[in-house]
C-alpha cells in the first residue's frame, strides 16, 4: 500500500487520475450518460437536487451514483491511508454561498470545469469560451488571494462530523436503489420523495453499478493525488508548479482519444448536446464559477473528495451547490440548449459582485 500511496502522491498521481477521468467519462456517455457529460459535478448535483424535489424541472432529476462514488471512494482512500481527519470551522456561511453562486455560474454555462474540458474533448467549441471564463475567474480569485483573502483555518472536529457526508451518500444510494414512493398526487400518479426524469438528460444514465464503480475508483485516485482542475491553474500562477496541471492536460488528451475511438468526437458550435451558443454567458457563467471555486479552495470534484476525508467546510460548499441548483431552476437562472435562462445573466453579475465583496472583505489578520 505504501508504494501505491507514494506513486499516487507523486507527479504521476494527477496524470493517472486525469487519464482515468478522460477515458471513463466518454465510456459512461457510450453506456448512457448524456453527451459530453460522462462526468459533471455541477450537472449531476443539479440532477440530485431535482431528484430530491428541490426543483421541479422534470428533465433533470436523477440521483447520480457517480457523485455518491466520489465521496465514498475518497472516504475509503482516507481511511486506508489514515487521512480521515474530521475538521470544520472555516467560514461555513461564506462557503455555503460560494457554493450557491458557483452552481449558478456553472448552470449558466451548463457544466463544471470537468465538463468544460470534456465538452472541448468531444468537439464542442462553445466550451472554449467557458474555459476562457474559468481562467479569468481563477485569475481574479488569485488577485484576492494575493491581497490577503482567507476564509480562516479549520479546526479538528468530533469524528461524527466527518461521517455526515459519507452517511448522506449512503442514504442517497439506498433511495436510488429502493426508489420509494410515499404518496400520490391529485391525479393519482405516484409522487416522491425521490423523482426520476422520464425524458431529457435526467433520464439518460449509465447502468447504476457501473456508474457507482467509476465514481468510487475516481474518488479513490483523486483523494490520493489531490486532483483539482481549479488548483491546477492556481498553483501554476502562484507557485509555478505544474504538478496538478499535468493531470488536466492528461484528462483532455485521454478524452479526445477515447471520443475518437468511440466515434463521439463531433466538432462544431451548433447542435452540441446540452449546450448553448451564447458565447458571452458561457464565458461569464464560468468566470463566476471559477472565482467562487478559487475562493473556496478547489473545484467541485475536489470539494467532494475533501468532504469524503472528513472536511466539513468542503461538505458545506458541496451542499451549497445542491441548494444553488434548486434556486437556479426555480428562479429561471439556469440555461438550456436554447440559451441562458431569463434571469441567468443578471444572476451572474450579482454573483460576481457578491464573490468580489467576499474576496475583498475576508482577509487573514496579520
Amino acid at each position: 500500500m505504501s508504494a501505491i500511496s507514494r506513486f499516487l502522491t507523486s507527479r504521476w498521481g494527477p496524470i493517472l487520475t486525469g487519464i482515468a477521468v478522460g477515458v471513463l467519462a466518454p465510456i459512461l456517455v457510450k453506456l448512457g450518460n448524456p453527451g459530453n457529460m460522462g462526468i459533471c459535478v455541477a450537472c449531476f448535483g443539479r440532477d440530485i437536487a431535482g431528484a430530491l424535489g428541490l426543483h421541479r424541472a422534470s428533465v433533470v432529476q436523477y440521483l447520480r451514483p457517480e457523485i455518491i462514488g466520489f465521496v465514498l471512494g475518497s472516504l475509503a482512500a482516507a481511511l486506508i491511508f489514515r487521512e480521515f481527519k474530521p475538521r470544520t470551522g472555516s467560514a461555513p456561511v461564506a462557503r455555503f454561498f460560494l457554493g450557491v453562486f458557483a452552481m449558478i455560474g456553472a448552470l449558466v454555462f451548463l457544466g463544471c470545469p470537468w465538463r468544460a474540458y470534456l465538452r472541448l474533448s468531444g468537439g464542442d467549441w462553445n466550451a472554449i469560451f467557458g474555459i476562457l471564463g474559468l481562467m479569468a475567474g481563477i485569475l481574479l480569485g488569485i488577485v484576492f488571494l494575493r491581497l490577503g483573502f482567507s476564509l480562516g483555518r479549520s479546526h479538528p472536529a468530533p469524528a461524527a462530523l466527518g461521517w455526515v457526508m459519507p452517511v448522506l451518500m449512503v442514504v442517497l444510494l439506498a433511495l436510488l436503489v429502493a426508489a420509494p414512493l410515499f404518496g400520490r398526487d391529485a391525479g393519482g400518479n405516484p409522487t416522491g420523495p425521490i423523482f426520476f426524469s422520464e425524458k431529457g438528460p435526467g433520464s439518460q444514465h449509465a447502468p447504476l453499478w457501473i456508474a457507482l464503480g467509476v465514481g468510487l475508483f475516481i474518488g479513490f485516485l483523486a483523494q490520493r493525488s489531490r486532483f483539482c482542475t481549479v488548483g491546477a491553474v492556481r498553483d501554476l500562477v502562484l507557485l509555478r508548479d505544474s504538478h496538478l496541471l499535468n493531470g488536466v492536460l492528461a484528462l483532455i488528451v485521454a478524452a479526445v482519444l477515447t471520443n475518437l475511438a468511440l466515434g463521439q468526437f463531433k466538432p462544431g458550435f451548433e447542435g452540441q448536446p446540452v449546450a448553448h451558443t451564447a458565447a458571452l454567458w458561457n464565458l461569464g457563467g464560468m468566470a463566476l464559477a471559477g472565482l467562487a471555486f478559487t475562493l473556496a479552495g478547489g473545484c467541485p470534484g475536489r470539494q467532494l473528495f475533501l468532504s469524503g476525508e472528513g472536511d466539513g467546510d468542503a461538505a458545506i460548499f458541496s451542499l451549497g451547490m445542491i441548494v444553488g441548483a434548486g434556486f437556479a431552476h426555480n428562479f429561471n437562472l439556469a440555461s438550456s440548449p436554447t440559451g441562458p435562462g431569463a434571469y441567468g445573466p443578471a444572476a451572474v453579475l450579482v454573483g460576481l459582485a457578491v464573490c468580489a465583496i467576499i474576496g475583498l472583505t475576508m482577509r487573514e489578520e496579520a
